[in-house]
């Protein structure tokens, strides 16, 4: 089989070396590009990532002496790659502009940012949950008038911890839901030698997470109507995120009210037989169980459970029925394997598949 040829738009990041490490050996895609700010454009990329590694294993040898590119060199980086992931550190407006002229030059874009979520007709895609929402790439290139370019997102890491859990149980309708979030500092892209701050110590507020947790949903939710995605009017959702002392997890109690109270076997069951798409398909990336649940009362537990299925399977733990709201659970995902690069591969993965993505370098 012939692999897709791709592009690492913020290789140097910890997002971008994450994806790294995924498509070292990827059975699809073949890292071709390592493409990064001026800044680190024309270096080796151990050079340019000298004494920044985060990951646990090491840098894969076919990208050690690999020279970035510069994320401006479009022109150049269309002639080597079928399409690029972005994880780019840069200002909203300033993404919105380089994704779309990434995508106006044939390079299909698969994006880590926020920057392009609520852009119309661009797919913000869960894959096991929205699939069908990647349709919209047709009318997002007729806007952008390419053949082969768009643009599709990676919704925001929080709301992987328990929109899973909440999908299957939409039949019953969820009416409200309350959900506090407990991220973990690589979510910031940060590492406690980075951050000693964080050591002992509990931060109530991250930036513009909350909206992002109570909105993004219902995108994931949403339809497609005249040309664009309508997200969901229901159900009512609040939360609050806090940054926690974990290095990888984001961890959710959640409270949900629904019109049709189910039992809680009929949620287990939900649960258990839930599966989308990607487990359809045998994605390589995809958990073979999308959602697990743990009777031990202490579980899941970030450091036990975050990587399961290789940090791409969700957990879930601790569901009761609740004296204000209907039920309550705790839901886990590992936040920049499930919730970052691992989502977006798997989108990308769902994209070759379905005939979005094909090579032609």
């Amino acid at each position: 089989m012939k692999k897709l040829k791709v592009g690492i738009v913020g290789a140097t990041g910890m997002v971008g070396q994450r994806f790294i490490t995924l498509l070292a050996d990827h059975p699809y895609f073949e890292i071709v590009a390592l493409i990064a700010s001026p800044r680190s454009a024309g270096r080796k990329y151990t050079e340019a990532v000298d004494g920044r590694w985060k990951m646990s294993v090491e840098i894969p040898e076919l990208v050690k002496d690999m020279v970035v590119m510069s994320s401006d060199a479009i022109d150049e980086i269309a002639k080597l790659v079928d399409f690029v992931f972005c994880a780019v550190d840069m200002k909203k407006p300033e993404i919105l502009a380089l994704e779309e002229a990434y995508a106006k030059a044939e390079i299909p874009v698969v994006s880590n940012n926020s920057a392009n979520r609520w852009t119309e007709d661009v797919p913000m895609v869960i894959p096991e949950i929205n699939d069908d929402h990647i349709r919209i790439i047709e009318q997002q290139r007729k806007r952008l008038g390419t053949k082969k370019g768009f643009i599709a997102v990676k919704p925001n890491c929080s709301i992987q911890s328990y929109v899973p859990a909440l999908t299957p149980l939409m039949k019953f309708g969820p009416k409200v839901v309350v959900a506090t979030t407990y991220q973990a500092i690589s979510g910031a892209g940060k590492t406690f030698k980075e951050w000693p701050e964080m050591i002992d110590n509990v931060i109530p507020y991250i930036g513009g997470e909350e909206e992002k947790s109570e909105q993004e949903p219902l995108k994931i939710w949403g339809h497609i109507e005249d040309g664009k995605i309508v997200k969901a009017q229901s159900p009512l959702i609040t939360t609050q995120c806090i940054r926690v002392p974990v290095t990888d997890g984001h961890t959710a109690a959640v409270f949900v009210s629904f019109e049709t109270k189910p039992t809680k076997e009929e949620i287990l069951k939900a649960w258990a037989e839930y599966k989308g798409k990607p487990q359809e398909l045998g994605l390589p990336s995809a958990p073979e169980q999308f959602i697990t649940y743990f009777e031990e009362d202490n579980r899941p537990q970030a450091k036990l459970d975050r990587d399961i299925y290789k940090g791409m399977g969700v957990t879930v733990g601790r569901l009761r029925e609740d004296t204000v709201y209907d039920y309550k659970f705790v839901g886990l995902s590992h936040n920049t394997l499930r919730g970052a690069a691992g989502g977006a591969v798997l989108i990308a993965e769902l994209l070759y598949r379905e005939g979005y993505l094909t090579a032609e370098k």
